[in-house]
This record gives structure tokens, sequence and C-alpha cells, in this order.
């Protein structure tokens, strides 16, 4: 079981959702670097459950200690590890799936794979509990690329058919980036949180949950950047976006709604600005042709599922009887991971951004 990614600044995760500890090695940092702390602790604080009334009760810190690879808070270059303690875990909980896989979840075909080894245990290395590995990294290499004059912000785009107000394509303003790198319950127009959480406490209500989708903007980008075929920006983006666990889709610029457009209304036209500098007048193209950034903005919007973990009875099938028979899931789950998987998208849009570049 492997859970690397990268090959100019490489990510590795480990850990399991009930396990002593869970953890990430970042390798490839440039050494001498500042590294702003209390920045990171708001990241993992914006991921962090328990911090919100849409998401799951159970209480974690997520405090990372840093093992190597920073002295004084300053890059050493040396790989930088880092260890996020479990402390509240009810493994009890689980006691009903070990043999009886919960519908949407990894846990029948992690079964498969690993022969009934798997740790089931709050998903074990397939819990959304790992993405703070991943927050944790993003928010070391957003300062890095920070640097460099990349901003990354992301946002609820909707939860369920409950939608925020989308970003303007060909670009945000510093304030706005600012604004929604801070906020847990990140929308554009906050006068629609309201709306968007009701959905989500419907969903709970009935013992169900909701999915939908965040919107990411990586504003900065260098043009040029990209390699075709497999090694575009969006390739590599969408390799990074797809280890966040309950992400099912990913779309560019006008996406899917493009398909349905004339070439004469999604073609981008091109023109100096007054920097002398080619930029086109709309971003249909999200930031990309042909795999290589164009020096607009790159946006993307992920699809985030509905949380397998319901209370709901449904059908299922007993692993060691060989027969069929009905679930109803305990313990502690978010009624919907949209608004915590923010962060989780903008650090994957970190880590793609910097071996891109």
């Amino acid at each position: 079981m492997g859970s690397g990614w990268g090959d100019k600044v490489k990510v590795s995760i480990f850990g399991e959702s009930h396990g002593t500890a869970i953890g990430v090695v970042i390798d490839g940092l440039p050494s001498g670097v500042k590294i702003d702390m209390d920045e990171v602790y708001a990241q993992m604080a914006r991921r962090a459950p328990g911090n919100d009334r849409t998401a799951t009760p159970r209480k974690e810190s997520d405090t990372p200690h840093i093992l190597s690879g920073m002295l004084d808070n300053v890059t050493t270059g040396a790989p930088l590890a880092a260890v996020i303690q479990n402390t509240n875990t009810r493994s009890k909980d689980y006691g009903n799936i070990m043999n009886a896989p919960r519908p949407g979840h990894s846990d029948y075909t992690a079964y498969l794979r690993y022969e009934g080894f798997n740790d089931v245990r709050g998903g074990g290395h397939f819990s959304g509990r790992l993405t703070a590995n991943m927050v944790f990294a993003g928010a070391i290499i957003r300062q890095i690329l920070q640097k460099k004059g990349i901003d990354i912000a992301a946002h609820i785009y909707s939860i369920g058919e409950a939608c925020d107000e989308p970003f303007e394509p060909t670009g945000i303003s510093d304030e706005l980036i600012s604004r929604l790198n801070k906020e847990k319950f990140a929308l554009i127009d906050t006068s629609r949180e309201d709306a968007l959480r009701s959905v989500v406490s419907d969903a709970a209500a009935k013992g169900d949950s909701v999915g939908g989708v965040v919107e990411c903007i990586i504003q900065g980008m260098p043009a040029g950047v990209g390699n075709p075929m497999f090694g575009g920006v969006e390739n590599v983006i969408s390799s990074v976006v797809f280890g966040v666990p309950a992400v099912k889709g990913i779309e560019f610029g006008s996406g899917f709604e493009g398909s349905k457009m004339r070439g004469s209304q999604n073609n981008d036209e091109f023109f100096y600005d007054e920097n002398g500098k080619v930029r086109t007048r709309t971003n249909n193209h999200g930031g990309a042709l042909g795999g290589i950034t164009s020096g607009m903005p790159i946006v993307f919007r992920a699809a985030i599922k509905p949380t397998a973990s319901i209370s709901i009875e449904q059908n299922t099938v007993d692993l060691t009887k060989a027969e069929n028979t009905t679930l109803s899931v305990k313990g502690r789950h978010d009624p919907c991971i949209v608004t915590r998987a923010v962060s989780v998208i903008e650090a994957a849009a970190a880590i793609a951004a910097i071996n891109l570049i």
C-alpha cells in the first residue's frame, strides 16, 4: 500500500484513522524558507473535525509535531516529517462493519485488495482523517508558492442543489483570497450561508448525508508551464485531487457546460493588456491550453460525494457468512464533508502547483 505522490516535491502519507497517529513526509523542499507556523495551524483548524456544526462531533486538535526538516521554523532542506496524534477514537463504533461493508465506502474493495487485513476502524488508511496530512503539506507549500507570487483559494461552490456565487474566472482580488483562506465555511456570497447549511441540517436530521462541489483557483502561475500529453496541468492537478477521499469528478474552466457551447462561445479571445502581457478576455479554458498554462488563473471544480457512513439502514452483505444482511452505521460522521474539504482541495492544488513549476 503506497501513498506517495510527486517527482520534484514528493509527499508521502502514512497512518490510519484509529491508529496511534497519522503523518506525512515531504521530500524536495528548498532550504532556508521561513515558515509561519501560526498560519499552518490556522489551515489545520479549517479542516479539523468538530469545529463547525456541519461536521462530525469528533474533536481532534490536529496539531502537527515536526520531527525533522525544520529548525527554528526554517526549512533545512532535509525531508520534512510530521506526525499528528489521534486522541479521540471510538473503535467500538465499527464493530458491525468488520464483516459487513458499508455501501458507498472502500470497505469491500479494500477487503478484496488486502485479503481482509485492512484496518476498517474509521476507514483505516482510506479515511478522510488522513487529509489532515495533506493540509499540513499544503500549508507549508503554499507559503513557498506565495513567495513566488502564486496564491490559492477555494470555496463551497454548492451543497446539494444550493449554490454559492462562482469565482470570477479571469481573476479575483487579494482581499477575497485572504478572506476565504481564513474561513471554515468559505463562501464568496456569505448571504447564502443559511441556505447551504439548511441542506446539511435536513440531511443530518434524517440520518442521511449530502455532497457538493468545491471550486478552486490558482492565481499567479506563470505561462508556459506543463508537459503534454500526460504531464499537462489538468493531468497533474487531477491526479492529486483524486487522492482526496470522496472526490468523484473534476472539471476545468467551463468544464461540462463548455461541451454544450459553440466554439465561438467557448473560445477565449487573446489581447495585450496595459502591461504588454497576453491575456484572454474570458477564461473558459480554465488557465490551461494543450495542458500548458496560459497565464490566466487556473480554475477547477471538484465533485465531493455524500458521506458513505449514514445511520439509515441499508442493504449489504455478510462476508463471513456469504449471505445478504442489513447495516446501520454507528459512530460520529460528517453529514457533509464539503465544508472541511475546501482546505484539502486547496492543499492538493498547492502540491500539484509546486511540482508543475
